[in-house]
């Protein structure tokens, strides 16, 4: 059995809409492969195969709005697999109200031998999908390139 300790165990998100947020953000997560968890009046969970993920509203949540760029947590990066299911995830998510981050360099706004893309959902959350590297299933190449 791996060791837990270092793992990440779980990411809460506060926001101030929930049934908004689980439109976007609640579909993303499932689409990227958790599956929803409990739920109670001012929030839900999203079960993936070593961590989780809460949506969060409620009494305590302030009504500022999100802002990436002040000092902590900018975003979250998931791992999509390959180039055409980052691209795949990207329209359907636009379709979503997610905005296009760095939209002039998409998809290597991280850099040429980085695909992926920097979306924002209507509360300004960021969430980044990122493609594997060409080669890392080891034929040399990505196949969906």
């Amino acid at each position: 059995m791996a060791p837990r300790s270092g793992r990440l165990h779980h990411t809460e998100i506060w926001v101030r809409d929930l049934a908004a947020s689980r439109a976007t953000l609640g579909w993303l997560f499932q689409e990227l492969g958790y599956t929803p968890g409990d739920s109670w009046k001012d929030g839900t969970s999203y079960v993936g195969a070593h961590d989780y993920i809460v949506l969060e509203s409620g009494p305590d949540v302030l009504e500022e709005p999100h802002r990436r760029k002040v000092p902590g947590v900018n975003h979250l990066a998931f791992a999509t697999g390959s180039r055409s299911r980052v691209d795949e995830l990207t329209s359907q998510a636009l379709s979503r109200g997610f905005a296009l981050l760095f939209a002039q360099a998409h998809p290597h706004a991280g850099g040429p031998a980085h695909y992926a893309s920097y979306l924002e959902d209507p509360a300004g959350f960021e969430i980044e999908l990122v493609a594997d590297a060409p080669g890392a299933d080891g034929t040399g190449s990505d196949p969906a390139s």
